[in-house]
């Protein structure tokens, strides 16, 4: 956790934005794995992932943010927010439907419904 700390600092510090969304959504993933009661965190990080990449323009990022996110929603039963968040990021894409990140947000979108 430490040495995602350190990274997180750093990549923030520096300018160019694009991969700060990686590495809050690596401490959102980190802080659910260590324990569920880090939940609440966890969807701070994940929701500072989703708005970085979506001020950089980057849609996969976004996509993947909203995944993550997503799921804890639906672990939670915010059923309605988490299909809300994951259709508008998967709405941007027009193509490569059959790429793995796709393909899962389809399938949580349609566990959603």
């Amino acid at each position: 956790m430490s040495l995602l700390d350190e990274a997180v600092e750093i990549a923030t510090q520096s300018p160019g934005p694009t991969l700060w969304s990686e590495f809050f959504q690596l401490k959102g993933d980190l802080l659910l794995a260590l324990s569920p009661d880090n939940a609440a965190e966890a969807q701070s990080w994940f929701q500072r992932a989703v708005d970085t990449a979506a001020e950089v323009q980057a849609p996969m990022l976004q996509l993947r943010a909203a995944l993550r996110l997503s799921r804890l929603w639906r672990e939670q039963g915010q059923m309605e927010q988490a299909r809300n968040l994951l259709s508008d990021a998967y709405g941007r894409f027009t193509e490569g439907f059959t790429t793995a990140d796709l393909l899962e947000a389809k399938a949580l979108l349609d566990d959603l419904a």
